[in-house]
This record gives C-alpha cells, sequence and structure tokens, in this order.
C-alpha cells in the first residue's frame, strides 16, 4: 500500500524508515555505486533529508519499504538547483506549484507494480495541490522504466552518453495518463484515493484539467 508521510511523520514508523534508507543503499551505493552518504548504521541518507521532505512509500505486508519517492517544493533548496542547475538550459522551475522529485527507489524483490504505484502517488499529488509540474533528476536507466510506465517526461537537458547519460525532465498530469499508469500498478482509482485521503486526512479534492 502507499504511505504519504513527511519525515516528521516517519519517524513514527522506524521499520519503514530504516528499511527505506536500507534499500536506497543497497541501489545508490552498492547497486549503481553513486558517490552517496552512507552512517554507521547503513543508512543512505543526504541533506535533503533534514529538509522535511514529503515521502511516498509503498510499504510492503510486513511493514518495511518497498519503494519510494521524495518530494520537495522547488521555491526552496532542491537537488536540481544546487547540483544540476546546467541542465536547466534557463528554465524557471522554481515555483510553489512544482515540486521536485528524487532518490527514486525500489527494494529488491519488489514487484514490477511497485515503480507504478510510486508513479501513481507523483500523479496524485499533482491533482491534490494544484501542482502544474514534479521536476526530476533521472539516469539512462530510468527512461526504460517511465516509458513502461506511461509516465514519460519533458527532457529540459541531458549531460553525458549511453548508460551514464543524465537528465533533467518536468512532468505534468493529463488524465490519460493517470489511467494508463493505474492498470500498470494494479490499483483501482477508488483504492489510490482511498490511500492519499488515509494519509492526508482529506480526500483529493482538487482535479487538473487534462
Amino acid at each position: 500500500m502507499l504511505r504519504y508521510l513527511t519525515a516528521e511523520a516517519l519517524a513514527a514508523y522506524p521499520r519503514l524508515r530504516d528499511s527505506m534508507h536500507r534499500d536506497r543503499t543497497a541501489q545508490f551505493r552498492d547497486r549503481l555505486k553513486w558517490a552517496v552518504t552512507v552512517d554507521a548504521d547503513g543508512f543512505e541518507r543526504d541533506e535533503y533529508d533534514a529538509m522535511n521532505p514529503l515521502y511516498v512509500i509503498w510499504e510492503m505486508p510486513d511493514g518495511t519499504h518497498g519503494g519510494s519517492m521524495r518530494f520537495l517544493p522547488t521555491s526552496g533548496r532542491t537537488m536540481v538547483h544546487d547540483h544540476f542547475p546546467q541542465l536547466l538550459n534557463g528554465a524557471d522551475v522554481r515555483s510553489d506549484r512544482i515540486w521536485e522529485c528524487t532518490r527514486f527507489c525500489i527494494a529488491q524483490g519488489a514487484g514490477a507494480h511497485v515503480a507504478g504505484a510510486l508513479m501513481l502517488a507523483g500523479g496524485e499529488l499533482m491533482r491534490a495541490f494544484a501542482l502544474t509540474h514534479l521536476l526530476g533528476v533521472f539516469d539512462a536507466r530510468m527512461v526504460r522504466i517511465y516509458n513502461m510506465i506511461g509516465a514519460t517526461p519533458e527532457v529540459l537537458g541531458s549531460t553525458g552518453e549511453g548508460r551514464d547519460k543524465i537528465s533533467v525532465g518536468l512532468w505534468h498530469y493529463r488524465s490519460q495518463d493517470r489511467q494508463a499508469v493505474l492498470r500498470r500498478a494494479r490499483i483501482s482509482s477508488d483504492l489510490s484515493e482511498y490511500w492519499f485521503s488515509r494519509s492526508f486526512g482529506h480526500p483529493i479534492n482538487r482535479r487538473i484539467a487534462a
């Protein structure tokens, strides 16, 4: 199931929190060989985790992490602006209505539907908070995943070649994309909205026209 939790709220779910940070270590340091910071507990964390971001987390039946993404509004500090500004090609993406999504992580052994569920959750945030776009940095391997899910971004700029290619892209909400992602995630619209309302205490009541 999907949970939407700020970093402060996530503290109430230590099993979920700790397994998320360990899975991030396994993915970003061990498998992808990124130069990330891992603490003595084996947790991958960075400076943006300290900014009380919103996490979308797929929770497994045993209460552990199956996959996650992290969101911060672009009106404040973000990874794109701090580390990849050259890829924006002069685009103005600082807005309370544009959120950055980072640390897309899938636990080893999680089903293929988990990636779709996380992308679905990003769309639900756009619907609920009247966001115009999501902004994200992604590597070459993610292009196939986004295309497969049915959530392909508009690429603003890229650097590198082949498997080393890094891009910055924008996603905007389209109702037809939501239907495709629901199918990919194997989640009904009603269940997705229930998970959202359980986390935030109110239903998704703001819809953006396609």
